[in-house]
Parts: C-alpha cells; sequence; structure tokens
C-alpha cells in the first residue's frame, strides 16, 4: 500500500533500524556514570551528538537532544524569551508556523507577553523585508523571533537566511524550525536556534534536536538536572539518539540524488492533476519548495470522504481540510494563503517511491473526486459556471438567498454553485452559513470561477457572504 505521508512521519531508514537494534545492546547503561558500560554508553551519545551537530551545522556543545521535535520548540522558544526578557516580551512567528510555535506563542500571550504574526501570500511565503518591517514596528522590545525553514502542509521554502540577518541587524536572535527540511540539507543563514524531529527524516519517533548558538541569552525555565546541560532534563533514549543521528547522516548522503528524483515525480503530480481533476487547486510555491511534497484542493468535495476514499484505493495521504480536523476550523495555514481548504489533499513522497506508484494514484484520483462530488450532490463541472442566457424565460429574480445554516463544508460551496445561474450578470447571491471554513471556501470558489466576491456580514445566526456574479 503506497504510503504517501512522509512529512507526517517517514518511514523507518533501515540505518536507522540497524543502529537501533545495535545501540539497545551497547548503550542501555547511564551515560552520565564512570563505569564501564556508562563510558561505552558516554561514547555513543557523544558521538551521535557530533554526527547531528555536523548535520545541523553547529557545535556539538551548541545541541541537545530532546524527547520530541515538539518539545525542543517549546523548550527553544520559553528558553530564548526567558533569557530575554530585559530586551521585550514580543515574540515575531510567521502566520504559517507549525502548531507547536502557535501554541507556545499563545502560551506566551497568556503570560502577558505579546504576539507579532506576519502574513504571507498565496504562495505561504513571507514578503522580502517582512521581519525587517516587523521588528521595526514592534512598539516594544523583541525577544526573540521565529520563522520555519520549509512549510509542513504546502511545502514552501521561506528566505531564512535573508530573515536571520535582518533579525541580526536588530539585534534579535531567529529561532528556525527545521523539522521537515533538515533531512534534506543543512539551513542556511545566521540563525540562532534550530529546532526539528527525527521522525520527519526516517529516524525513530521520540527523538528532537535543539541547537542554542554560543552568544545566545538562554534561560531554562523548568527545573534542571545536569542532562542535556540542563535544557532537557531527564534520561536519555539512547539508542534512539543513536538511530536518529545515524539516520540523519545517511539520508544526507542520498538526499540530493533522492530529491532530484522526487521532485520530477512531484512535478507530474502538479501538471496531471489539473488536467486530470475539473475544479482543482494547486497550492503552494511551484519552484520554492521541498522537492517531495505538494498539496492541491478539489471543490465541491469533503476532505474526510476523500481521505477514506483514497485509503479505500490503498494510498495513505494527509489533508489540512477543516473536514479532517477535530476543531471543524480550515487549516491556518491554508487560511493565511488565502486558498481552497476544502477536498485538500497533501502528498508527500517517502524516499524510495516508486514511479509507478506515483501513476496508479494519478489513475485513481479522478475516479475518487467524481464518486465523492456525485455523493454529495455537487454540479458537474459545465453546470458549476453557467455563462449568461440571453434571453431567459422567465426574467430571475436579482438577488437569492442560500441558507446553509447548520451545514459543514463543501455543502455551502456546492449549493451556492448551483444557484449562481439563477440570478442575471451583475446580480447577487448571499449564502447564509456558520461553517468557519466558507469564510474561506467562498471566496476562493469565486476566484477560480470568474465570480465577485464582495465581503460578508453578521447575520442572526451566522454569517452571510454576498457573490455577485459576472459574466
Amino acid at each position: 500500500m503506497p504510503y504517501f505521508d512522509a512529512a507526517s512521519s517517514a518511514p523507518l531508514h533501515p540505518v536507522a533500524r540497524q543502529a537501533l537494534l545495535a545501540a539497545l545492546d551497547e548503550g542501555w547503561a547511564d551515560p552520565a556514570r564512570l563505569y564501564r558500560e556508562g563510558r561505552r554508553a558516554r561514547l555513543l551519545l557523544d558521538a551521535a551528538r557530533e554526527a547531528a551537530a555536523e548535520a545541523v551545522g553547529c557545535r556539538p556543545d551548541e545541541l541537545v537532544f530532546t524527547p520530541s521535535g515538539t518539545r525542543a520548540v517549546h523548550e527553544g522558544i520559553a528558553g530564548a524569551l526567558a533569557g530575554r526578557r530585559r530586551a521585550g516580551r514580543r515574540l515575531i512567528v510567521s502566520a504559517v508556523e507549525h502548531s507547536s510555535v502557535l501554541h507556545t506563542a499563545g502560551a506566551h500571550e497568556a503570560d502577558g507577553g505579546t504576539v507579532t504574526e506576519v502574513p504571507v501570500d498565496r504562495m505561504g511565503r513571507i514578503a522580502p523585508g517582512a521581519y525587517a518591517a516587523a521588528l521595526r514596528e514592534a512598539p516594544d522590545g523583541v525577544a526573540l523571533a521565529c520563522l520555519q525553514s520549509a512549510n509542513h502542509e504546502v511545502g514552501t521554502l521561506q528566505p531564512v537566511a535573508e530573515a536571520a540577518e535582518e533579525c541580526a541587524a536588530a539585534g534579535v536572535p531567529l529561532l528556525v524550525d527545521a523539522a521537515q527540511s533538515l533531512g534534506w540539507g543543512p539551513t542556511e543563514g545566521n540563525w540562532s536556534l534550530l529546532t526539528a524531529s527525527a521522525h520527519k527524516w526516517g529516524g525513530p519517533a521520540g527523538v528532537g534536536l535543539l541547537a542554542v548558538r554560543k552568544g545566545v541569552r538562554f534561560r531554562t525555565v523548568q527545573p534542571a538536572d545536569e542532562r542535556e546541560s540542563g535544557r532537557s532534563p531527564g534520561f536519555e533514549n539512547l539508542p534512539a539518539i543513536v538511530a536518529a543521528a545515524a539516520s540523519l547522516r545517511a539520508v544526507r548522503a542520498e538526499a540530493a540524488a533522492e530529491a532530484e528524483r522526487l521532485r520530477g515525480l512531484v512535478d507530474r503530480i502538479r501538471a496531471r492533476v489539473p488536467e486530470l481533476v475539473p475544479e482543482v487547486e494547486v497550492v503552494g510555491d511551484p519552484e520554492r519548495r521541498l522537492p517531495h511534497l505538494v498539496t492541491f484542493s478539489c471543490l465541491y468535495v469533503d476532505g474526510e470522504a476523500l481521505l477514506h476514499e483514497l485509503d479505500r484505493a490503498e494510498f495513505s495521504v494527509s489533508s489540512g481540510s477543516s473536514c479532517t480536523s477535530s476543531t471543524l476550523t480550515p487549516s491556518h495555514v491554508l487560511r493565511a494563503m488565502g486558498v481552497l481548504s476544502e477536498g485538500n489533499v497533501r502528498v508527500s513522497l517517502p524516499r524510495g517511491t516508486a514511479e509507478a506508484e506515483v501513476d496508479r494514484f494519478l489513475e485513481v484520483l479522478p475516479g475518487v473526486v467524481a464518486d465523492v462530488r456525485e455523493h454529495l450532490g455537487a454540479p458537474k463541472p459545465a453546470e458549476a459556471a453557467p455563462g449568461p442566457d440571453p434571453d431567459p424565460e422567465p426574467e430571475p429574480e436579482p438577488e437569492l438567498v442560500v441558507d446553509s445554516l447548520g451545514k459543514r463544508c463543501p455543502i455551502p460551496v456546492i449549493e451556492l454553485a448551483k444557484v449562481i445561474g439563477e440570478v442575471p450578470v451583475g446580480g447577487v447571491v448571499t449564502v447564509l452559513s456558520d461553517d468557519e471554513a466558507a469564510r474561506l471556501d467562498i471566496p476562493a470558489w469565486c476566484e477560480m470561477r470568474g465570480q465577485t466576491y464582495e465581503g460578508e456580514r453578521p447575520a442572526d445566526r451566522g454569517v452571510a457572504y454576498r457573490v455577485r456574479r459576472r459574466a
């Protein structure tokens, strides 16, 4: 069964498996002890730290291992904020950061700090000079800035080197979340802190990396002990750490060739999906992106149903759609980009993906999408945006109200598509909806279908979205 969700968790690399089994035999003792078994464990831990530091591009004594990538983010942000409390309490983040960053930012706000969120364009990329502007316009002192190296949902690469220079010029450290990119290569630029997660590159779960450059003010917030420089307390999971470092070195050795191969497969998906499936928006930067990841959204499709049907067809994919989230709200990444969220599919190919698997996915996808649309009663492509009727009989009303209260997307969008032809060119359809996803998907539908979105206003039990038909 093809597994196309490496961005969530990559399959365990063979080198990681071998190193893990060997370390279970040799690295079970306490590396802090001076007897023979402890010294052997310490040698393994030191070697793993040196290998990981070389891949990151830092000194071994600047890098510590944490129980997860999320913990690395939490500890990195909290420690930098605490260490620079005198400089200020403002944190700068991009609007598309991983939830671990945004959750930490929320905790910082709850503790009395302030947060500036830097917007992105429709490709998911911050604008040149955006961090310099945020630093310049901050009304109070900035303690820390955060920027991911590559987006976890759409694959867009961020200008980390430029942002790092802007932050350095202002005397503000930059923390880079490199979880998605570290397996493909080092993070460029004069960053100050960096975090990553082993299971994203084919290492075992339960190992994160936190690098803090010398000279960065940092104070551990939680109770500390003598392990991992006091920055990540608790007994190290040494076999997993050894496997994480070994697999990172292995995937880096393969990265250039595999990136070129997978980029070709992803280019095929990006080109063929809009040809095979009508009413699709491929999102993310087409050039400055991770080599193995592509995301697209399908109009008139329920994301959860689509993923279930693809699973039945033996394809494991992921989604940022609101329909696959327990919160029933659109992905914050897709919302920040202003792109379609319904029917969202993220394909992230693991190393070794065969060309034949991608070809079969492209064969299966059109039928799966068509079946889901038919089940939901979606309009046919020819019906979705009818042209003006030169001699309508009888004269249609100039305005219609569609009551979609209590209905989840994509149903409000489907109902809008079905009735847009019932108003004349220049007429208005008002959609009433209480589903948060409609705020993103109705404007996105208008852009895709060539209609005019005129905004929203509060309604009795939801929001009224106004759409004007144009020829």
